[in-house]
């Protein structure tokens, strides 16, 4: 036939070759040896008249459920390995080469796929597949999509509502597609520029699209994989050396950093960051809110897995990792801009008995000078742990409060989203028509539960049991109509009334549930709850339980047993949202982001300010609401560890304001390790020490040690703020990380690729921390490309160099600043509020390899809500700075006003100056400065300028420029090691950081 290619010669041959034939294949070897050697190479080994082996490091598991059998494997028309291979993770049962759908027409915007003319011999082991599908791509400006669905409108599939942008992304590079048009349908996504593939899905195994088992495989671009979560990752970079999968469904399970878990948590994230082998970056995003999980593996390539909705598919071309984030974020929307407060240190801690514990642990912190801004109280300060409400020990909470307020803090306060269904707040609820999540049908209600409220009963409300100790309601945040989020936002302005609160933050939205399904859960027989009857999905009949048993329960569900369900610690997945419209088999993934956006409107309007929200559960797009926290770890180094990974991967996810429980949640805290956390901590965005009532307290002031530490790091963060919340306004306005990893900025590197324990401030500060117990040193990669200061008082200003540095716990670990970059800074005070107060300083580090440097400041009120940067009033301002042998150049470029005062520029530390400066030269438009508080230390090439009042910013020219001349002495300047002194380096490291 016209059509036969050679491929489909070789592939008939290996099928029909079976040990019964080895005689004429070896007649034929000898005829013809180049013949059996390709034959060879493209079949494998041939088993029993099967299909063609697939090589183990390249396969698609046909067997990602439990129980994999030879007989059941090839019940599913697929191959079933009986080799003993020393990874155990290779998959034994896996699908042929054969197997996907085939291109049936194309056309000039889609191309049609049918299943009825693939040659596989495999079928979709988790339902029939949907045939014909359609394939289409889609460019919003660089940002090229993917759809792969249903071509018949009747059989439309969910797609998530989270207002996706689609915004108009520019980038230097372009992605095109190149599909079969026969055989086996397969596509790839190419960079223009290098024709390199960053998707391949040529991949043995290929598409599978049923009504709740969709699949595709792809091969990666490179080894360097970042990201997809929510999960524990040991290690920044994906390990592609084996099969791994990670399971995909917002649950209430804390990060278990004891050994690799791959078990899933609170948000869910198919999102990704590839750096391809020349350096180019790329990312992907697979917009789907039904379970999922991804399987990694050693092509490098993924099997993606989802069993509801579509292959709705963005690539991000980069062709940097932060513009592929600023690509990201152009589609789910900018990061929400926190208020200046919120970046002071926070602090709290669930088992409080009363008002006074807390005020008591709050005062020793303050006392011992710790800079603090925000107490956090836990549910402890409720009545029975209802929202709204302040318990008997607790009432004079509104009045603390307000006198915290008064000496500069701010207090956030915790709310669950469910309702306890005797409290005034659920009767108002039912009296607005507030939506709640609920049985689809009166059949199917837990009537046993249901009747014992004269409020729910006759209602398909699906309740369930969390911290109240009565049954709660789960409001329906997606509700279409406005009732739901109208008294979410009541319920807060009345309670604000008597608690005035500045920020929320919000737990338990995966949604939680005690005990569904379970006969005896956990609660029974505990002192502090009752013993009331779970929820149970089990009532409904075979058409209903597809949802909650579906064919295929992922990884999200066998990581905790076969047996294991998808409404474990959560609701039924036949339940409805949007009044009866949706399941929340689609939609449970969402909860959180939507309880987000509802949350911060209640912020914004009950307060009047920006605030703040912190959300547990999160998906793409829940960074335009809220901030995360990383839930509730252990403390143990090891989770030390992850959370700084943990805090590089959701900057990549779109939410830059995240942090981890400094010293750990769970377990009892050893002094130096929340000591060496405190350090770290101190460079999350969100910074907060957080643990539970049945760990010892762990507040820093608990130890001498650890309160010394903590008031050294927060300082040295206080006086970095007005660098992080530039940082921040720079990714609420045009997207982008604010902590991020060293080979975000260095992605040429491959030294980079890896170094999870160090990261970056933007392009600015590389924090290196301590996470070893006992070290009094720690080991750093500084790529050499770029000249590394100090910022340490010990050493401030001196230039450092890969290798151990000095990190003893009485000192603060070690963090750099990169020349060729200004940081603006103040002097540190207790708390934000007298911090803003401070006048300004520039700390400008000079890349010696041409002499310049160069920074920004974002500046306002650090309070007001901020609905529009284009009609939102702040400074902007862009310094430059340039040096030669002849004179110094400070440039200052004021970009857009704000509406405040802002204090005035009085010092500027310029690092790495090569030439001394002449004093009585040193102007600021045209006007002598002076100088008499002002050095030049010529050993460390360190000039500091003081004069008090120096620059008026707010008040300057839209140009301004600081100048000097220099006293005609030309100080050599070491950008790189001398090869000389290539011998005497480790002596050379040892004599600057321990003498």
């Amino acid at each position: 036939k016209e059509s036969t290619t050679f491929w489909d010669v070789l592939i008939s041959f290996c099928e029909e070759m079976s040990p019964k034939t080895t005689k004429s294949f070896n007649t034929t070897a000898m005829r013809c040896p180049q013949l059996s050697l390709l034959t060879l190479f493209v079949c494998g080994t041939c088993v029993g008249g099967q299909l063609s082996t697939v090589d183990s490091k390249r396969r698609v598991d046909c067997f990602p459920d439990p129980n994999a059998s030879s007989a059941s494997c090839e019940k599913r028309g697929c191959i079933w390995d009986t080799q003993n291979y020393q990874d155990t993770t290779v998959p034994l049962c896996y699908f042929p080469s054969g197997t996907g759908y085939s291109v049936f027409n194309v056309s000039d915007d889609e191309i049609l796929l049918t299943k009825e003319n693939s040659s596989g011999n495999a079928v979709n082991p988790f339902g029939k597949d949907i045939s014909p599908l359609k394939f289409r791509k889609q460019y919003y400006g660089s940002t090229l999509n993917i759809r792969i669905e249903p071509s018949s409108a009747s059989l439309r599939r969910f797609e998530p509502d989270i207002d996706l942008l689609r915004g108009f992304t520019y980038s230097s590079d372009s992605l095109y597609v190149e599909t079969t048009t026969q055989g086996i349908f397969s596509f790839s996504v190419k960079r223009r520029s290098t024709n390199v593939a960053l998707w391949n899905t040529s991949l043995g195994g290929g598409l599978m699209f049923a009504d709740q088992y969709i699949q595709l495989a792809t091969y990666f671009a490179s080894n360097n994989v970042y990201g997809f979560g929510e999960n524990v990752h040991h290690t920044l970079k994906h390990n592609l050396n084996k099969y791994t999968t990670w399971g995909m469904l917002a649950r209430d399970e804390g990060p278990n950093a004891y050994g690799e878990s791959t078990n899933n948590l609170y948000g869910v994230y198919a999102f990704y960051v590839c750096v391809e082998n020349d350096g180019n970056a790329h990312g992907a995003v697979i917009v789907n809110s039904n379970p999922q999980d991804i399987t990694t593996g050693p092509g490098p390539h993924m099997v993606y897995r989802t069993i509801g909705g579509m292959l709705d598919i963005y690539f991000f071309p980069g062709p940097t990792p932060e513009e592929v984030i600023q690509q990201y974020e152009a589609l789910v929307g900018k990061p929400m801009m926190p208020a200046y407060w919120a970046l002071g240190f926070q602090l709290s801690r669930y088992g409080y008995a009363n008002l006074s514990d807390q005020q008591a642990i709050i005062k020793r912190n303050r006392e011992a000078g710790i800079p603090l801004d925000a107490p956090h109280f836990d549910i402890d300060y409720m009545n029975r742990n209802m929202d709204f409400t302040t318990g008997q020990n607790w009432q004079g909470l509104g009045g603390y409060v307000r006198q915290l307020q008064q000496d500069g803090l701010h207090v956030v306060l915790i709310f669950d989203p469910a309702i306890d269904v005797i409290s005034e707040s659920f009767t108002r609820a039912v009296e607005k028509d507030v939506a709640f999540i609920e049985w689809p049908r009166d059949d199917l209600v837990q009537t046993e539960i249901q009747n014992l409220y004269n409020v729910t009963n006759g209602t398909k409300i699906m309740l369930g049991v969390v911290w109240p100790d009565r049954h709660t309601a789960f409001p329906d945040f997606s509700d279409l109509k406005p009732n739901t989020v109208e008294w979410w936002v009541d319920e807060y302005r009345r309670y604000h009334k008597s608690v005035p609160f500045d920020g929320l933050w919000i737990d338990m939205n995966e949604p939680a549930n005690f005990g569904t399904n379970e006969e005896e859960p956990w609660y029974f027989g505990n002192d502090d709850h009752p013993n009331i009857e779970p929820l149970n999905c089990s009532k409904s009949n075979a058409s209903d339980r597809q949802w909650d048993y579906p064919p295929y329960k992922t990884h999200s569900a066998y990581f905790y047993g076969s047996t294991s369900e998808l409404a474990s610690k959560t609701l039924c997945m036949l339940a409805t949202t949007r009044r009866g419209q949706d399941l929340f088999y689609n939609t449970k993934n969402l909860y959180g982001l939507y309880e987000a956006k509802a949350t911060l409107k209640a912020v914004h309007e009950v307060t009047q300010k920006r605030g703040i929200v912190l959300s547990r559960s999160t998906f793409p797009g829940a960074g335009r609401y809220a901030g995360h926290w990383l839930g509730d770890n252990q403390a143990i180094w090891e989770a030390l560890r992850v959370s700084a990974i943990g805090v590089q991967e959701f900057n990549m996810f779109g939410i830059p304001y995240v942090g981890s429980d400094i010293c750990g949640y769970s377990g009892n805290a050893e002094e130096e390790m929340c000591l060496r956390w405190h350090q770290l901590g101190a460079f999350h965005p969100f910074s907060r020490n957080h643990n539970n009532n049945n760990a010892a307290p762990q507040d820093p002031a608990q130890w001498p040690t650890v309160a010394e530490a903590t008031r050294e790091a927060n300082l040295f963060r206080y006086r970095y703020l007005p660098y992080l919340y530039s940082l921040h306004f720079a990714s609420s306005i045009a997207g982008g990380t604010v902590v991020r990893p060293v080979f975000f900025e260095f992605p040429r590197d491959n030294q980079t690729y890896d170094l999870g324990l160090q990261f970056m401030w933007g392009p600015g500060l590389m924090i290196v921390p301590v996470t070893e117990q006992g070290a009094e040193t720690v080991s750093a990669y500084l790529p050499t490309s770029a000249t590394w200061y100090s910022l340490r008082d010990g050493d401030y200003g001196e230039t450092v160099f890969s290798g151990n540095m000095r990190a003893r716990k009485t000192e603060m670990i070690p963090v750099l600043a990169r020349g060729g970059v200004i940081i603006p800074r103040q002097p540190p005070e207790t708390t934000t509020t007298a911090s803003r107060r401070n006048p300004f300083d520039l700390l400008i580090a000079i890349d010696p390899s041409n002499g310049t440097a160069a920074g920004f400041l974002y500046w306002d009120d650090g309070e007001s809500v901020i609905s529009d940067f284009g009609s939102y009033p702040f400074y902007e301002f862009r310094f430059t700075f340039t040096t030669n042998a002849e004179s110094s150049k400070l440039t200052i470029m004021r970009i857009s006003n704000g509406n405040i005062r802002m204090p005035t520029l009085d010092s500027i530390d310029v690092l790495g100056l090569p030439y001394a400066p002449n004093m009585s030269t040193v102007k600021y438009m045209e006007e002598t400065v002076d100088m008499t508080q002002s050095s030049y230390d010529e050993s460390k090439k360190l000039f500091k300028i003081r004069k008090q009042g120096m620059i008026a910013l707010d008040e300057q020219p839209t140009i301004a420029e600081l100048i000097w001349s220099t006293n005609g002495l030309t100080k050599m300047s070491i950008t790189r090691r001398p090869s000389t002194l290539a011998a005497l380096l480790p002596l050379l490291r040892i004599l600057y950081w321990f003498v």
